[in-house]
């Protein structure tokens, strides 16, 4: 352990021991209402655990909490901390929200949201996914694959299962639990796994990290969590994470990988059909009760070679992680219902099909466009891409449009800064990419909308019946799809 780097998060030592949900005490939640944070509340409720909480404003979550049995607040103020022995909160909240400082100043035990879902582990066994990419479509599908298998897993990913509508669950007292483990801040190294996942190790929130040696130094650390006699899985095509699968065998840690190449399950004869996707994989060593030299077919719901190996990885958590037979977890696999913006299907008005998807950065930009041309099947492919982050877009703006240029027309949102300000990057805008786009060589129709709102009809005057749509961003350009099929509905009629 001593040869491990250390990661520091200046607000919270995640190398620190958690302790159990029942020492916790009162727990209040700031920023209560949102999806992450509701669904760790509703699993401290479902443990007994007295639960406060607030939110910057009233939502139909706060209320469904309410009834629950949570005690919500609307806004923040230092008052709604009394009582509390134990205060959760994310990242983004700031250290100068009055309900953290006033829980600082009174010496309450303060946790971020991941150390909250690690309190939740005690006595359970925990499969962790991490990766740049691919980690809430592949915990989705371990949930379900466990779930297929019998074992009744918890779960905690970061986005609604549609199967259950909810992004989290316990699941039974003694079950496995899923969780999605975030690499943005340095939080995945609290959990203490028994198997960790890591679908890619990318340079990216390097705003975090500093550069990409950190971000596998990151990794590495994570991948020393895994707690002994545990299993790595991870993916032999990525050169960050087959490095990562190298040192993980040096320091002893069993590992199992994926890949198209040389690896412990082989993907081979990968193919999409409409919104389907199939591969065949190879076991080249013997994993659980699967024999060396054994073939499974994999069928997934989804389309795109990426959610192949998402499934992959999800089937050798279950199988080879955590024992569990192969035939239900490929059915499970194979009737896999999706996770909300995870390529999503919006609805179809007036011939044109929509999708949405959270695709961020720029590989997975790249697969989603990939995927969604596959989908297309002959028709078009209109893209509307909300690049997210100033820096992010300046960073990796020439990978970003060698993704983009697979779709026939393209509307570019104005930049989502979310945390960053315009001001901050006076020379960084959507320009940037449909420049880059328009000057690659490939036909692509390039079109710049003036902001959000006007996106709806922008794409309306755009789009033809046959056409297929996928909006893809982190912000809010998931609003635009259902505009796009209201505009459309309303013009068929």
């Amino acid at each position: 352990m001593s040869e491990l780097p250390v990661v520091a998060n200046p607000r919270f030592d995640f190398s620190a021991d958690v302790p159990p949900v029942d020492e916790l005490g009162a727990v209040h939640f700031v920023a209560i209402g949102g999806s992450g944070m509701s669904g760790v509340a509703r699993m401290y409720l479902d443990r007994g655990v007295t639960v406060t909480g607030s939110d910057r404003a009233d939502s139909a979550t706060l209320r469904e909490l309410e009834a629950e049995g949570a005690r919500v607040y609307v806004g923040h103020d230092a008052a709604h901390v009394e009582g509390a022995d134990t205060v959760i909160v994310s990242s983004a909240v700031p250290e100068t929200n009055p309900e953290l400082a006033a829980a600082r100043a009174a010496g309450l035990r303060v946790l971020h949201r991941a150390q909250g879902i690690a309190a939740l582990l005690h006595g359970r066994d925990a499969v962790a996914v991490a990766g740049a990419n691919g980690k809430t479509t592949t915990s989705a599908m371990t949930t379900v694959a466990l779930q297929a298998a019998g074992a009744d897993p918890g779960y905690v990913v970061g986005a609604p299962l549609a199967g259950s509508g909810t992004n989290a669950a316990p699941g039974g007292p003694r079950s496995p639990v899923v969780v999605e483990a975030d690499e943005s801040d340095g939080s995945f190294l609290v959990y203490r796994p028994l198997v960790g996942v890591v679908t890619n190790v990318q340079p990216d929130h390097l705003d975090f990290w500093g550069d990409y040696a950190a971000v596998e130094r990151g990794y590495a650390a994570f991948a020393a969590t895994i707690r002994p006699g545990g299993l790595l899985v991870t993916n032999a095509d990525d050169p960050g994470a087959a490095r990562l699968a190298e040192r993980a065998r040096d320091l002893g840690t069993r590992v199992v990988t994926w890949g198209t190449g040389a690896s412990d399950v082989i993907l081979s004869d990968a193919r999409t059909e409409g919104m389907t996707a199939a591969a065949t994989l190879t076991f080249t060593r013997r994993l659980g009760e699967v024999d060396e030299g054994a073939t499974a077919e994999l069928s997934l719901p989804v389309p795109g070679l990426h959610n192949l190996e998402n499934g992959t990885a999800a089937l050798l958590a279950a199988v080879a992680g955590l024992g569990m037979p192969l035939a239900p977890v490929l059915e499970g696999l194979a009737a896999f219902p999706g996770a909300g913006r995870r390529f999503e299907r919006v609805g179809e008005a007036g011939g044109v099909e929509v999708v949405d998807d959270y695709a961020h950065n720029a590989p997975k930009v790249t697969a989603v466009v990939q995927a969604a041309r596959s989908a297309a099947a002959g028709r078009r492919l209109v893209v509307a891409f909300q690049p997210h982050l100033f820096s992010r877009t300046r960073d990796f703006a020439q990978g970003f449009a060698a993704g983009l240029v697979r779709a026939d027309v393209l509307l570019l949102l104005p930049v989502y800064g979310a945390r960053e300000t315009q001001e901050d990057f006076p020379e960084v805008s959507s320009r940037m990419l449909a420049d880059l786009v328009r000057g690659s060589g490939y036909d692509v129709d390039v079109h710049l909308a003036r902001d959000l709102a006007s996106a709806p009809a922008q794409l309306r005057d755009l789009v033809r019946p046959g056409d297929l749509v996928v909006t893809v961003g982190a912000g809010d350009v998931t609003t635009v799809g259902p505009q796009l099929l209201r505009l459309l509905g309303e013009e068929r009629a």
